[in-house]
């Protein structure tokens, strides 16, 4: 929430999750921050983009991952180190995120 407020909004926190919502607009590019818990996303519209690690690597480019999900999807994720995100696609990624706090569902 630090590193990429303007991308990431808080809708609801507690002791035990945190529920953002992720707007990531083409062309734009969304700073190195970290997602210390595992989360499970909720993928309401996708878009080509590239992950990169702290120090600027390819992590991830979803052009060579083959066909993206149907949306919407839900899609579990574990914590990611530092990474950026670039939006190189034609439309919108918009996600609705539930971090869990202690790491269990």
């Amino acid at each position: 929430m630090i590193a990429a407020p303007a991308f990431h909004k808080n809708l609801f926190e507690n002791d035990l999750v945190r529920y953002l919502e992720v707007i990531i607009r083409p062309g734009d590019f969304v700073p190195v921050h970290t997602h210390r818990w595992p989360s499970v996303i909720y993928v309401r519209s996708t878009s080509d983009f590239i992950r990169r690690d702290g120090e600027g690597r390819v992590m991830f480019d979803s052009r060579k991952a083959g066909a993206p999900p149907k949306t919407p999807a839900v899609e579990w994720v574990g914590p990611l180190p530092p990474h950026s995100i670039e939006n190189v696609g034609t439309s919108e990624v918009h996600l609705l995120t539930v971090e869990l706090k202690d790491g269990k569902i």
